[in-house]
């Protein structure tokens, strides 16, 4: 029986992001084993049958010897383990990660790239050595001769061969992690007036969250018909996280309704109208794919992989980014238009059904870990 071992940040975001690949491994035969920082789902995961491995991660800023350490203990967790496939998920365990399966002499390994993180959207002369830094710690995360990385975006792939001299025969590209359509179907939409306008993702300012509040201060002074609603939570983790106390004064004012987190997002995504995410980059944001699935309209940003979760024009509009102004105008456009939206959801689905299907996603990485495996 082959060993399957999956590292990632967090307990929550694998669930979220990559429990039915697992699961999915674990019939085909795989023993499958989970290292990650554990918050709340170790006891989901074990009634699941997985092999759970403690291995805690600061997903924020830390330090130098913090990321020794972390590369270390997930060293020491390969040459324990043997693993013979190891899939690699979100930033630091791709690199940090990347880098000990090579010390380890892993025989394959799999990487997820669902977006470049902070470094490759800050700005200014200041940010350019840690691009630098991060890029050369790129090269050695992905030089494993038995590797294939999986992008969400073809601009993150075209960046990171670029800045590490990966071969494209190594990588692949993947339309995000999946959407059950059974789980997410088409519902009508909800009476209005007033139209609801959903902004569903961590509180952070790279989401275009400051911008999504700006557009409804201006819409709300317009008089225009719409109820602005956020589903999420700060993130304190995240240096990007807005505050609990900020989320507060604006539910105060009245300019949003705050929902807090929701674990139920197919219910939520059927009480609105249109979903609107302008976030700054992404790799392929899952909350679009569910809205195409639910046959909800989008607004997003033209920024790599937001420009790739629509059909612009089609299924929905693009904005520029940083822009709350033109924000407000592509939300009034959509509020104003109740045919458009209609058919931007139809147009939603149908592109979910063509490119964001779970079965597809799930069998995609399955023939990864065969290849990967013979070629082991």
């Amino acid at each position: 029986m082959k060993k399957l071992l999956f590292v990632v940040n967090v307990d929550w975001f694998f669930v979220s992001h990559r429990l039915p690949i697992a699961l999915q491994a674990q019939r085909e035969g795989y023993e499958v084993h989970l290292a990650t920082t554990f918050t709340n789902r170790r006891e989901q995961l074990e009634k699941l049958g997985l092999h759970l491995h403690d291995l805690p991660m600061e997903r924020g800023g830390a330090g130098l010897l913090q990321q020794i350490g972390y590369t270390l203990r997930v060293w020491r967790l390969f040459r324990r383990l043997r693993p013979d496939i190891v899939h690699l998920v979100t930033v630091k365990p791709v690199v940090l990660g990347g880098i000990a399966s090579r010390m380890a002499r892993v025989p394959a390994v799999a990487s997820a790239v669902s977006g470049l993180g902070f470094v490759f959207l800050a700005r200014g002369w200041r940010a350019l050595p840690l691009r630098l830094a991060v890029s050369a710690l790129y090269r050695l995360a992905l030089g494993h001769p038995n590797q294939r990385v999986v992008f969400q975006n073809e601009a993150d792939r075209a960046l990171l061969r670029k800045v590490t001299g990966l071969a494209e025969a190594r990588t692949c590209v993947m339309r995000g992690s999946g959407v059950d359509l059974a789980a997410f179907p088409v519902t009508p939409f909800p009476p209005e007036p007033p139209v609801i306008v959903l902004f569903a993702a961590r509180l952070l300012t790279d989401k275009g969250l400051l911008e999504f509040i700006e557009a409804a201060r201006r819409l709300r002074a317009d008089g225009v018909a719409a109820q602005f609603w956020l589903a999420g939570a700060p993130d304190p983790e995240n240096r990007a996280t807005v505050r609990d106390e900020d989320v507060h004064a604006w539910h105060k004012e009245g300019v949003v309704r705050a929902l807090g987190q929701r674990n139920d997002m197919a219910q939520v995504l059927s009480q609105a109208h249109l979903v609107v995410l302008p976030s700054y980059r992404e790799g392929l944001p899952k909350v679009l794919a569910e809205a195409a699935a639910c046959g909800r309209p989008v607004i997003t940003t033209d920024v790599p992989g937001c420009r790739d979760a629509i059909s612009p024009g089609i299924s929905g509009l693009l904005v520029p980014v940083r822009d709350a102004k033109g924000l407000a105008q592509a939300i009034a456009q959509l509020v104003r238009d109740p045919g458009r939206r209609r058919a931007m959801g139809l147009a939603g689905r149908q592109l979910a059904q063509e490119a964001f299907s779970l079965d597809s996603i799930v069998h995609q990485h399955l023939v990864i870990y065969q290849e990967l495996a013979a070629a082991a």
